[in-house]
């Protein structure tokens, strides 16, 4: 990736607005922030990604502020210019800096060194437990099925092939899943596009893990089963939801769900006692642990569990599945109306059926470059969108800490029939805290920043009924376009305004919200949280206005009874090539409502029990 002085002179200028180096900080130029931007920019996976930062960067200069060059200016000038932006009417301009805004914090907070210092935060934890790797494979190979992606549902569809006497060979397009003690060594490892993938317009970001057992390596064992008014409304699909029970009953056993370890974490505690003092429904969420620690190793697990301690559908698999690891599946080779293969580039399969389970994003890309037409390929997409409201204590939180999750809220789960939201909170530690930081300047965001130790966030998560679609570019790789709609939004407006409200139940001093321009509610101050949503509501909703986030993406090449309105029969089949099924989140008629990881395992489980009878 060519760099000129010209872009990297705009670069440094940009990075040290946004952190000068206040109180005897370093800039961000001095803590190497620029070099690690374009690191992470050069690993895009899409060139037009990378084009695009390119040419913002070499038009900053001038473009920014007509008339003067952006890096001549002083620091409170300069200060404005990006003020400005994330405040523009013009869509592309709110995008542009939350790109540049989120590139930026994202690494001045998440490198090792003063910056992070400065927050109270420890540092990495010194080891690692190893991770057992299966027999690798590569080259020309032949198998009965050849499983595309190892995540959740494919190392589920895995091991049920095998251990049906099936020869399997796994494709994935990440690496080794041995964890890694810096986050941002684990965020670049173990996800896609390092964490940073967003939608089309940049106002959506979603974590997708990427490496030996995708999402459910990296996830915050949240273990829920599928409700049941969601499974009626899949009935109404054509999908037999018995069935589906069962298979959830053995991966419950199978993954040693238990509510055993679910000791709460201090941001936890904070969740769980604003709810309490609200009077409103709280629960202990079950998990896929055994023999957790449940304090600050734990708060490392969405860098992959230090202690083996989590169950994945990985950790369960048994012999008979070889694996290739770094290896993009290109297409599905089919023949005569059948899945007789993967081309993979180096690594080319034959097999008797091909299971594809890239995720929600990726699925649909493969089977659109594999020839497939059906209409329903990359719609209705659903991602559980939520948006952060954080409370800052009076007691340290150390929010970095303690199990993932172990408290939830469905107080709000059923707004509108099956429609609403749930609350929960999660695990954040500097890399990602700096990503999601607004910015109302150099000073008040540093001093934001500095009670970090101090915050607790929590997310209302929206079950999305309307949704988007993953479309592939001329380069093959997918797209993801979303916007919130009217009537999903009206949920999260509710959700918003119940975080807010139990934090302040909870003692929160002040909350605070993720819009670019921060909403700020003192409870003491009185006010009330109407007011706070007032305010919320001025800021407004639109794109790159508010942080929008997503670790559950889901829909895009769903089962049901017809290929009218599906891509895939109720046994996850094609419709259009027999021998290729679909087992994972990309099968779900429409979105879950609570984490998916049982949900996606049950569907896989299902599915690939079908397909080994089949084979059989």
């Amino acid at each position: 990736m060519r760099v000129t002085d010209r872009r990297r002179r705009a670069l440094d200028a940009i990075c040290d607005t946004f952190a000068p180096g206040l109180d005897g900080l370093p800039s961000a130029t001095a803590a190497g922030v620029p070099r690690a931007v374009l690191d992470a920019v050069a690993r895009h996976p899409r060139e037009e990604g990378r084009n695009e930062v390119l040419r913002l960067l070499a038009v900053w200069e001038h473009a920014a502020r007509p008339g003067r060059r952006f890096s001549a200016l002083p620091q409170h000038e300069r200060e404005r210019v990006l003020l400005a932006w994330r405040d523009s009417t013009v869509a592309r301009k709110r995008s542009a800096y939350k790109v540049l805004r989120k590139a930026v914090l994202h690494h001045y907070f998440g490198l090792p060194g003063a910056p992070r210092d400065a927050l109270g935060y420890p540092g990495p934890l010194e080891a690692s437990a190893p991770v057992g790797a299966p027999a690798s494979a590569s080259g020309t190979l032949e198998c009965d099925v050849c499983v595309v992606g190892s995540g959740t549902g494919g190392a589920t569809a895995a091991a049920v092939l095998a251990e049906a006497g099936l020869d399997v060979v796994v494709l994935e397009l990440g690496g080794d899943a041995r964890p890694r003690a810096e986050e941002l060594e684990a965020l670049r490892d173990l996800y896609l596009e390092g964490a940073g993938t967003s939608t089309e317009d940049q106002s959506l970001d979603f974590l997708l893990g990427s490496c030996l057992g995708g999402g459910a390596t990296v996830n915050w064992t949240t273990a829920l089963r599928p409700p049941d008014d969601v499974l009626a409304e899949w009935s109404s699909f054509g999908l037999d939801v018995d069935e589906l029970r069962r298979s959830v009953d053995a991966i419950w056993s199978r993954l040693a769900v238990n509510e055993e370890h679910g000791r709460a974490s201090s941001r936890d505690a904070v969740l769980e006692r604003g709810l309490n003092a609200l009077g409103w429904h709280v629960a202990a969420q079950p998990r896929n642990v055994v023999g957790c620690e449940q304090g600050r190793v734990c708060g490392t697990c969405a860098f992959g569990c230090p202690l083996g301690a989590k169950r994945t559908p990985v950790s369960t698999w048994r012999s008979g599945v070889r694996v290739a690891l770094r290896t993009r599946a290109a297409r599905v080779v089919i023949e005569r109306g059948a899945a007789v293969g993967v081309d993979a580039g180096e690594t080319r399969v034959r097999a008797r059926a091909v299971v594809v389970a890239c995720g929600a994003f990726q699925t649909p890309a493969l089977l659109r470059r594999s020839g497939l037409a059906n209409g329903s390929i990359g719609r209705n997409l659903r991602l559980h969108p939520v948006t952060l409201v954080a409370g800052e204590m009076d007691d340290e939180i150390r929010p970095w800490e303690g199990p993932l999750q172990s408290r939830y809220s469905e107080q709000h789960a059923r707004l509108d029939g099956v429609n609403g939201v749930r609350y929960e909170t999660a695990p954040v530690h500097p890399a990602l805290f700096g990503a999601a930081l607004p910015w109302d300047g150099s000073r008040e965001s540093l001093d934001l920043a500095r009670s970090f130790s101090r915050f607790v966030p929590v997310f209302p998560l929206v079950r999305d009924r309307d949704g988007g679609e993953v479309a592939v570019g001329r380069d093959g790789e997918p797209i993801a376009r979303y916007r919130l709609s009217r009537y999903d939004l009206r949920h999260l407006r509710v959700g918003f305004a119940g975080a807010a409200r139990i934090l302040a139940a909870a003692g929160a001093r002040r909350v605070v919200s993720t819009h670019a321009r921060p909403v700020v509610w003192e409870p003491s101050r009185g006010g009330g949280v109407g007011r706070f949503l007032a305010e919320a509501d001025a800021r407004g909703w639109e794109p790159n206005r508010v942080l929008y986030a997503s670790a559950h993406v889901l829909g895009t090449a769903r089962m049901g009874a017809s290929p009218s309105f599906s891509a895939c029969d109720p046994h996850g089949e094609s419709w259009e090539v027999a021998g290729l099924v679909v087992c994972d989140g990309s099968t779900f008629p429409t979105a879950s409502g609570v984490n998916p990881m049982i949900t996606i395992a049950g569907v896989a489980h299902a599915n690939a029990s079908a397909l080994a009878a089949r084979l059989a």
